[in-house]
């Protein structure tokens, strides 16, 4: 992973805070004006953190947040979850950087869990990254559809994959996930639709949350997983 940077004073976080608490109250007051369904998920959930699921997560850069994304394709979140331990513990208790995976012989990310199409990904990914091809820096301050455009030019990753590394990593704010199943699942339920929308249909239902639709995203999953444990509260 990249090295940490100094850790911020306590006055710094202070006002990181306020300007974080600030932002979700105008954030969701835009959402709770904006559609009815969500001033009621709003509503009921007045001590909600969007952010909270993050605590389960293990520390992760752009290139560790992809390597997330890429493994939990096509499958369960336990699944997911069992793979990514197996990967942290071939790597020390971490995800690897991009050096470090490309260090390691690939039979042992298949012994993982990891598929040949992933890994193949993912080696890809590491060397456009690792040769200079891709700057995480540069790409980190790319709009999102150029970031997208970068990022789906590398056979594995689709839009889903980059799009749930943006809310992970980047902390993007307008961010949906039309291809999530799970979210497709969550919009049925809270909007008692007869059947399960498609991505086109979300994403339709979703341009009434902007500039905030990351928000309402974390608030569909939130209910979600509140409804039953076959849909996962996660945006990924």
């Amino acid at each position: 992973m990249t090295m940490s940077a100094p850790a911020p004073r306590a006055e710094e976080t202070a006002a990181g805070d306020s300007a974080r608490a600030v932002w979700l109250r105008q954030a969701r007051s835009h959402l709770h004006d904006a559609d009815p369904v969500l001033a009621r998920l709003i509503n009921d959930r007045p001590a909600f953190d969007p952010r909270a699921w993050m605590a389960q997560l293990p520390p992760m850069d752009l290139y560790g947040a992809l390597l997330f994304q890429v493994t939990g394709q096509q499958l369960s979140v336990p699944a997911t979850r069992r793979t990514l331990a197996r990967i942290e513990a071939l790597f020390g208790g971490h995800l690897p950087a991009p050096a470090e995976l490309l260090a390691v012989d690939p039979g042992k990310l298949r012994e993982a869990g990891l598929s040949w199409r992933k890994i193949n990904t993912l080696r890809d990914l590491a060397e456009r990254l690792s040769d200079g091809r891709l700057d995480p820096e540069v790409l980190s301050g790319l709009p999102d559809d150029e970031l997208m455009a970068e990022l789906t030019a590398i056979p594995g990753i689709g839009p889903w994959t980059v799009q749930g590394a943006m809310i992970i990593a980047l902390g993007r704010e307008d961010v949906v996930l039309p291809g999530d199943l799970a979210l497709r699942k969550a919009v049925q339920v809270a909007y008692e639709l007869d059947h399960l929308p498609t991505q086109q249909e979300v994403l339709a239902i979703a341009e009434k949350w902007r500039p905030y639709r990351s928000l309402a995203t974390s608030y569909l999953f939130s209910a979600a997983f509140e409804t039953g444990p076959g849909t996962a509260g996660r945006p990924a």
